[in-house]
């Protein structure tokens, strides 16, 4: 009977089986609140990547907190397509065919925080395009079209971190009334001036305007922003260095390459000592002020490529104090000597004190007598710039170099058939030298040789430079995640190796917290797969913080790595001590 009874029950159950074990798996598994085409996070994520619809999908779960849409192909958004997306956090609507906002679009995302809208083609912005999100703290409108923004966009948007307009089409700014803003972005627009009333941000540390056509930099603009540690002012019409950059002692990174200043002199630096990065590449320089090292003796990179250096005695401080003090030169092979002759073209790093023709001083000591001797450098005939010859610049503080001496048969010559001669190895690579009428150096260069003094030659294999050692030596495994350039409020963090071992993800979740403080809650922060190098912001000062990068989506911890950082204190500027050099790091 039992066996009977057991037999009946496998009977009625065989059908229903595939239904009670659909009962039993966990939620989520065969979930059909994700949409098609799309990964989601049971939890709080959804990625659509590459969908090429021109739509949002439809039916997304109302729990969603990160909502990656990017490479999608949507061409148009309207406000019901957020509708119940109230605990939206993270919204990535970047590289899409948006060509607009319609007002009040994103009104109902009132936990908004995160907003990417870069790389579409919106052509402006309306007064309520983010009417309604006013937890927002990082806006990102780059590399659109954008021509106009209406005066009140940015009205309400009173938590905003970061904002970042760069490679737009904007020639005029709105005021920006924003207490918190810590990040500006405006490179590769047009704004020959700013002033304090166009950018009311007290808390701002990282300002870029690279590429706006700048003749000026404001003065109550700079004594505004107290707190900036970072400003780009690379690529503008500055034709000579702003006084108003004396307003800025917190200032820790200064970029001003590609400006056509042509000079640089000590009091340009004098209340810059906290500088830790400078760039003053392609400024069309000679020389560099041997004050350098008591001007900035917290310098720790300096660039200062394309240059058409004289590599003469007074720059002979340079090598050896990049090499004492441990400073990074950045793009090395393009800082290079453009005179004299004889060291056009060299790496300008890689010379010895002896090459840069400085006086030798030989003491003899007698029983009677001491006599000092001073052998000058060979006699270098100055050329005027021009397309074919190059001209030294002779500071007043330079010995002067001696005349060319006279040839034997100067003083029974015609003065108007007398041709002087070429110092040695004036022109480089086989070019033949020659004067013209008013003495001045010309090169004759051989086939695909170039440059004033033949010092260019055509890129090949054999032109590279020799490697200065060919040991084998042990380079040490990077860490996926590090930190550095930290100020009092700011960490910058490195995630190269991060994201090139884990070529797969989509997004990277950074988890950071304050472990100096009382509050200890972890915040959270999620990027795309694009940023090698992201900066965090609105730290505290003197405080140790703990960082963690995980994919987005990894829900189980593995793949997630941890330092820990540390912020600078919060102090006052030092005066520089120019008379007392100090070249301590």
């Amino acid at each position: 009977m039992e066996r009977e009874s057991l037999n009946t029950m496998k009977v009625f159950l065989s059908p229903l089986m595939p239904f009670l074990l659909l009962l039993l798996l966990p939620d989520g598994i065969f979930s059909s609140d994700c949409p098609k085409d799309c990964t989601c996070n049971p939890s709080t994520s959804i990625f659509c990547y590459q969908r090429n619809s021109p739509t949002l999908p439809s039916g997304l779960d109302t729990s969603t907190r990160n909502l990656y849409l990017f490479s999608n192909g949507i061409e148009g958004i309207k406000r019901e397509d957020f509708d119940g997306l109230v605990n939206l956090e993270m919204l990535d609507l970047s590289q899409n065919k948006l060509t607009h906002l319609p007002d009040r679009v994103f009104e109902t995302l009132t936990s908004l925080k995160n907003l990417d809208l870069s790389s579409n083609q919106i052509t402006q912005i309306s007064e309520k395009s983010f009417h309604g999100v006013t937890q927002l703290q990082r806006l990102y409108l780059q590399s659109n079209s954008i021509k106009a923004i209406h005066p009140a966009t940015f009205t309400g948007l009173e938590n905003l971190l970061e904002l970042k307009l760069q490679g737009n089409m904007l020639t005029s700014l709105p005021t920006l009334s924003m207490p918190q803003l810590l990040l500006l972005d405006l490179r590769f627009n047009t704004f020959p001036l700013l002033g304090p009333t166009d950018l009311q941000t007290p808390n701002l540390e990282a300002l870029l305007l690279a590429g706006v056509g700048l003749t000026g930099l404001n003065m109550e603009l700079m004594l505004s922003l107290k707190n900036l540690h970072y400003l780009d002012i690379s690529g503008n019409e500055l034709k000579s260095f702003p006084v108003a950059l004396k307003e800025t002692p917190r200032l820790l990174h200064l970029n001003l390459a590609g400006n056509p200043m042509r000079t640089l002199k000590p009091e340009d630096l004098q209340n810059l000592n906290e500088l830790i990065e400078l760039d003053i590449s392609s400024l069309s320089l000679h020389s560099l002020p041997e004050e350098l090292p008591q001007l900035l003796p917290n310098l720790k990179k300096l660039t200062v490529a394309e240059n058409p250096f004289n590599c003469l005695c007074n720059l002979a401080w340079l090598p050896g104090w990049l090499s004492t003090q441990g400073i990074t030169l950045v793009r090395t092979e393009e800082t290079r000597c453009h005179f004299p002759p004889i060291s056009a073209g060299k790496v300008l790093p890689r010379l010895e004190h002896r090459d840069f023709g400085c006086p030798t001083t030989t003491t003899i000591t007698t029983s009677t007598t001491k006599i000092t001797t001073t052998t000058l450098p060979v006699a270098i005939t100055t050329m005027p710039t021009t397309t074919t010859a190059i001209q030294v610049p002779i500071d007043s503080d330079e010995l002067p170099l001696p005349p060319l001496p006279a040839t034997p048969s100067s003083s029974s010559a015609d003065p108007e058939k007398e041709l002087p001669f070429c110092p040695p190895d004036s022109c480089l690579n086989g070019g033949t030298c020659h004067l013209d009428q008013q003495g001045y150096i010309t090169c004759a260069c051989p086939y695909d040789i170039t440059g004033l003094t033949c010092e260019i030659q055509p890129k090949s294999k054999s032109s590279l430079p020799e490697p200065e050692s060919s040991r084998a030596t042990s380079i040490a495994d990077a860490p996926e995640l590090s930190s550095s350039q930290a100020t009092p409020t700011s960490i910058l963090l490195d995630l190269h190796l991060y994201i090139e071992k884990r070529p797969y993800i989509r997004g990277i979740r950074l988890t950071y917290s304050n472990l100096s403080g009382p509050d200890r809650r972890p915040n959270q922060l999620n990027l795309p797969a694009s940023f090698p190098e992201y900066r965090l912001r609105g730290l505290n000062p003197n405080s140790t913080y703990s960082i963690c990068a995980s994919p987005l989506g990894d829900s189980t911890g593995s793949e997630s790595i941890c330092i820990e950082a540390h912020t600078s204190p919060q102090h006052p500027a030092r005066k520089p001590q120019v008379d007392s050099p100090r070249f301590t790091m």
